[in-house]
């Protein structure tokens, strides 16, 4: 008798989990996305630019035999393993992969969810592109968070001649050094960096700052903060602030052994790693390995992966390449200018080959990083964490 496996959310962990599924014969692999193709968010901010569509057909990504059932998730019956789809079809499953990923952090500034863009979805990043193809050319853009995000958009909007100024610390993850080489690609492209401004309040037409300043803004587009959907909550299922759920460090739900979060939307051992496509493709490895050992009744492993760089784009010609050290501290090396464009350009084609590689050979993913010491580090963050 074969066993079902529902994996909700069909992008880079999703995927990748799926595609490692289909090692055995006996497992039947469904990703339930709401879309009919792959999303490339690593290039979201190229599609708001204009110089790519963002978007991969999933044949070229996912393993054949991977059923693609393209509806949202509304709830999860854990008890009954059975999840409700917005169509109101009931799926049933014998094991659930929760990879619904992450989005924009809903702004709590006042008139930010009303006027300004996010831009961390296809819909959003269309929504977004078709609004500043209404808008004139030299109408100021304001970008209100300067996290690789906020960088990057702000950047490609530059370099297309947008006159665009982005607000808030410059790249919290950077080292020192590699946020002077970002602030100095920035200078480059004209773009106006409000590095020690706090975003007060936002209108139709403008945003206010807590110095008093307010400054004309045609567009304003948010990009503090992420946030992972509210399913599991919903559900009934322990997660964290962000929404992620709360997991062991085999990635199993602190509520049921039967449903393994990954991606974004993992928190093992309340301490998850930092949201990125970089750690979302080891992490739904990671997924597919303990449930596919679990299928064979054996304890699946403890997590021992970790990331250790970030890379910036800034516009098509320029980009930072940050190492880090494998708990994901930034240090003083990093790769900036055409060099780092290279780089950054090898980092987004990386998934996709990633992703096609475990789809012709499951099980043939492997990760770089392997951070024996993050058993400590977990220790450590949870007493400090009783210790506040």
């Amino acid at each position: 008798m074969g066993t079902d496996v529902v994996v909700i959310g069909g992008g880079y962990a999703g995927v990748m989990a799926a595609n490692r599924l289909t090692q055995r014969d006996d497992v039947t692999v469904t990703v339930i996305n709401p879309r009919t193709s792959f999303v490339h968010r690593m290039r979201l901010h190229q599609l708001v630019g204009g110089s790519d569509d963002a978007l991969v057909e999933f044949v070229d990504v996912v393993a054949d035999g991977v059923r693609l059932v393209v509806d949202t998730v509304t709830r999860i019956d854990a008890p009954t393993r059975t999840l409700t789809l917005a169509n109101g079809d009931p799926v049933g499953y014998d094991h659930l992969i929760y990879a619904v990923g992450s989005g924009g952090a809903t702004p709590s500034v006042p008139g930010a969810a009303e006027f300004a863009y996010s831009v961390t979805s296809l819909e959003e990043a269309l929504r977004l592109r078709s609004v500043l193809a209404d808008t004139p050319s030299r109408a100021p853009v304001t970008v209100v968070g300067a996290g690789p995000l906020g960088i990057e958009v702000a950047a490609e909007l530059a370099e297309v001649g947008r006159a665009v100024s982005l607000a808030g610390p410059l790249g919290p993850y950077l080292h020192p050094r590699g946020r002077r080489s970002v602030a100095k690609e920035l200078a480059k492209l004209g773009v106006t960096v409000l590095d020690t401004a706090t975003v007060t309040a936002v209108t139709a037409d403008a945003v206010r700052l807590d110095d008093g300043r307010e400054l004309p803004s045609a567009v304003t587009i948010w990009t503090a903060g992420f946030h992972a959907p509210d399913l599991a909550r919903r559900s009934g299922l322990r997660t964290d602030a962000l929404g992620r759920l709360l997991t062991d460090e085999t990635l199993t739900s602190v509520d049921d052994d039967r449903i393994v979060a990954t991606g974004d939307a993992a928190a093992p051992s309340g301490v998850p790693l930092r949201m990125s496509a970089q750690a979302a493709l080891p992490l739904g490895a990671y997924a597919a390995d303990t449930v596919l050992t679990r299928i064979a009744g054996d304890r699946p492993a403890d997590l021992t992966l970790n990331i250790a760089a970030m890379c910036v784009s800034l516009g098509r010609r320029a980009g930072v390449f940050q190492f880090a050290r494998f708990d994901d501290t930034a240090i003083g090396l990093h790769v900036a200018g055409r060099l780092g464009a290279k780089l950054k350009e090898a980092s987004c084609q990386s998934p996709i080959s990633q992703l096609a590689r475990e789809a012709r050979k499951p099980g043939s993913h492997r990760w770089p990083v392997k951070d024996g010491k993050r058993a400590r580090r977990v220790e450590a963050e949870r007493g400090a964490a009783v210790a506040v």
